[in-house]
């Protein structure tokens, strides 16, 4: 899983008995999202360094076309053939050679083209899993933001990519700054590298202090406005239930080692520091920034290099301090039913985020409270037992029940 500096400056080639250098050429799966944008604005500052070779859009057609205009990538993918035809008649007209493919085969061909050097994985939700896959087993340097990926098959992911050879860096923030933090040979296992314990850090979103009598009348627009972040709805919704700092605690396990036990959920509502990493000899090393994802995209784009990523410098002064608080069960319910899955293993990540999945589109839409989304997922992890997942067929049947039994618990409720 360790990166090396193969993967960090320019790809060389030899042609003809020279050396060539080209631009790393990059596909960035849900390009039109927040990370998907930070990561073609950090590309667009090193064009000597890399170039888009695929980019793709769910809903946000337009806002995809015109990214294509700007990056002139060889391919983009969209999810429908007449979503497809459209935006190849678009390029067309707009003078570009870019292929337009479609659907989940588009994304695992873009994925897995032996032009490319890394992909970045920012689709959000269960939709993300089988390009993703895609890539590690073709080896490709994984940018991973998409930590439903890690959350919904684990094992078998990280399998993958030790079978592949493929390297892993991780772009959320938090597991970006453990990262960081982590000594180099953090593969032999934490105990092994005098690791005691992850120090997983949390903002507490927009209803931090918000009365809990309060919570049960939220909007989706209230628990989409998190005070630090920009993100889209979906992940706001899960940052404001926490169910978000849940999903990266099981990820965070997969991709340190760690047993649930060793990862530690702190929240700092000033989101400075984004991560630590407490040593068995006392010292714990912390990574800090503004809160800005190009950051984390820019480490894992050059590392082990460090590039210039368009991020303002960090000003303690301005920020003055810095304030830790421990979770409250009580109001963040969606994070102990994290820990609970994590600790249960097997098909219960996955049934947890199906689940939630359910749960954040039903309250997105109005068919749901706030509150709910967390009964929602308590019934289904209660009705449905946690079973061994031996292939990728077993983690979507898990996955499938999972949603089933949520849209149950909407139809019964009259939602």
């Amino acid at each position: 899983r360790q990166p090396d500096r193969r993967h960090s400056g320019v790809r060389r080639s030899v042609v003809d008995g020279r050396t060539m250098s080209r631009p790393q050429q990059i596909t960035v799966l849900g390009a039109t999202g927040s990370i998907g944008l930070s990561t073609l604005d950090v590309i667009a500052r090193h064009p000597e360094r890399y170039q888009a070779f695929a980019l793709s859009g769910f809903t946000r057609l337009s806002e995809l076309l015109a990214l294509c205009v700007r990056h002139t990538p060889r391919f983009a993918v969209v999810p429908q053939a007449a979503a497809a035809r459209s935006l190849q008649d678009d390029l067309r007209a707009a003078g570009l050679s870019t292929r337009v493919l479609v659907g989940e085969e588009g994304l695992c061909q873009v994925a897995a083209d032996p032009e490319v050097d890394a992909v970045m994985a920012a689709i959000v939700g269960a939709a993300g899993l089988r390009p993703t896959l895609a890539a590690v087993e073709a080896g490709k340097k994984i940018l991973l933001a998409n930590k439903e990926a890690l959350v919904m098959s684990g094992a078998l992911f990280m399998q993958a990519v030790r079978k592949s050879g493929s390297v892993l860096l991780p772009i959320d923030s938090e597991h970006n700054a453990i990262f960081q933090c982590m000594p180099a040979d953090f593969a032999r296992g934490l105990s092994s590298v005098g690791v005691r314990r992850i120090l997983l850090t949390a903002s507490g979103g927009p209803f931090r202090q918000t009365p809990m009598a309060e919570l049960a009348h939220v909007s989706p627009d209230q628990a989409c406005a998190h005070p630090n972040w920009s993100m889209g709805r979906k992940i706001s919704v899960d940052s404001a239930s926490m169910m978000n700092k849940g999903l990266e605690l099981i990820e965070a396990c997969w991709l340190f080692d760690a047993k649930p036990s060793q990862v530690e959920v702190v929240i700092h509502p000033q989101s400075v520091i984004h991560s630590l990493v407490d040593y068995i000899d006392g010292s714990v090393l912390a990574q800090l920034g503004n809160p800005d994802m190009r950051t984390p995209i820019s480490n894992a784009l050059a590392w082990p290099e460090r590039i210039d990523s368009g991020v303002p410098p960090l000003d303690l002064f301005a920020i003055a301090r810095l304030d830790f608080q421990a979770p409250d069960e009580e109001r963040f319910p969606c994070l102990r039913l994290a820990r609970q899955a994590a600790e249960a293993g097997n098909s219960a990540p996955a049934m947890l985020n199906a689940a939630n999945e359910v749960a954040v589109a039903a309250f997105l839409d109005g068919r749901v409270r706030y509150l709910e989304i967390a009964s929602i997922i308590e019934e289904v992890l209660n009705l449905e037992p946690v079973v061994a997942l031996n292939d990728l067929d077993a983690v979507f049947t898990a996955d499938a029940k999972a949603r089933l039994l949520a849209e149950q618990w909407l139809s019964r409720h009259g939602r």
